[in-house]
């Protein structure tokens, strides 16, 4: 496979491309549900709720703070994580821009 050539893409199909690349690990998506359900900045009980080790949650954690997708603040020797609403809206609005495309029904392929 050939190296993507991000500048013939639009601003846009590159974010969404970063988006759909972080969300794309099923423990990624455990994490954020698991955000979402607690609604609230929450640290090492993360481990407890997801089936892996602390360090590839920690992996797992850090793409999807890379996308802002969840922020964490420092607390002592401890970083707590929770769902960036803001940014929650973007990625929910770029990723519904483009399943609210319309289809035409046709017969294809």
């Amino acid at each position: 496979m050939g190296l993507t050539k991000s500048e013939n893409f639009t601003q846009t199909q590159n974010k969404l491309a970063a988006i759909a690349k972080a969300l794309a690990h099923p423990a990624r998506i455990a994490i954020l549900q698991h955000l979402l359900k607690v609604n609230e900045c929450i640290g090492g009980e993360i481990v407890d709720e997801i089936p892996l080790a602390q360090p590839t949650i920690s992996r797992h954690l850090k793409e999807l703070k890379s996308i802002g997708i969840i922020k964490g603040e420092i607390e002592g020797n401890r970083v707590n994580y929770c769902i960036d609403a803001e940014r929650w809206k973007e990625v929910q609005a770029m990723i519904n821009g483009l399943f609210d495309t319309m289809v035409r029904d046709q017969d294809c392929c």
